[in-house]
């Protein structure tokens, strides 16, 4: 018998954050529901890779610019969530995948950490040549994704 999701230890929501509006009413979402439901949430920011750039063999030039966009945004979240953490009503730590397929690094993160649910935002770039992320990790993975417009 494998792990039954939700019933072992605690409750634990992963949210991938990526900067864009959508992922940010994604993050303010599951914050919501990671409160409610006195979950831990893990923000999960998986680097883009420049596809472009390792052909050309320059890759290693985007790196400090993706390592310091990740700093920004964990800076970001963290002076949003400070208040809920000071006052005890939210556990939360954020994660940052090294350069690869968001659904590849959400899974992962989401089996490590055991996720109950995982939570995006609505895809705007790039899902009509590998499909949308949300839809993706729904046909990939065996936790409920909530997709935030």
């Amino acid at each position: 018998m494998g792990f039954d999701h939700g019933a072992d230890g605690d409750r634990v929501v992963v949210v991938g954050v990526d900067g864009s509006d959508a992922s940010w009413r994604a993050t303010a979402y599951a914050v919501g529901l990671a409160r409610r439901q006195e979950a831990r949430l893990v923000a999960v920011h998986v680097l883009p890779v420049h596809t472009v750039a390792m052909l050309a063999g320059v890759s290693w030039m985007l790196a400090d610019t993706d390592q310091e966009a990740a700093r920004a945004m964990r800076r970001r979240i963290s002076a949003g969530l400070a208040c809920m953490a000071e006052l005890g009503v939210l556990r939360w730590e954020f994660c940052v995948v090294v350069a690869g397929d968001p659904v590849a690094g959400l899974s992962r993160v989401a089996a490590e950490r055991r996720a109950d649910m995982l939570v995006v935002g609505a895809s705007r770039r790039w899902h009509r040549l590998t499909g949308s992320v949300g839809a993706r990790l729904l046909r990939a993975n065996r936790w409920p994704v909530l997709v935030v417009p």
